[in-house]
């Protein structure tokens, strides 16, 4: 069973920024993507950012795409969600997903809070 292990997440003020990590229980590249995904209180969880087995990486839209960046580590089987200039629209529990063809894995989430 693949776990999913996020961390890194926190209290911060607008403007700052927060790495959140994503640790594997095995060999990432054996993915064919993971991601991270967000739920903000009362909604729905959504799409945040991906990156493929190749590198190729996703973001939910432009302006995720310009303040947050996924990369991936794959001597320590983990992923990062680099967030900068965060907004108090960005709190939310956020969760890392590895997809293996059909089926997809979840991490328990890590609570992200901006607030000043």
């Amino acid at each position: 069973q693949v776990q999913l292990v996020e961390s890194g997440g926190g209290l911060v003020q607008p403007g700052e920024s927060l790495k959140l990590s994503c640790a594997a229980s095995e060999n990432i590249f054996n993915f064919n993507a993971m991601s991270w995904h967000r739920r903000a209180p009362g909604k729905e969880r959504d799409f945040v950012a991906s990156i493929n087995v190749g590198g190729r990486t996703r973001y939910a839209d432009s302006s995720t795409e310009g303040r947050f960046t996924i990369f991936r580590d794959g001597t320590k089987n983990t992923i990062y969600l680099q967030m900068n200039n965060l907004k108090p629209e960005d709190t939310a529990v956020y969760y890392c997903n590895a997809n293996i063809f059909s089926r997809h894995y979840w991490g328990q989430g890590t609570q992200v809070t901006v607030s000043s």
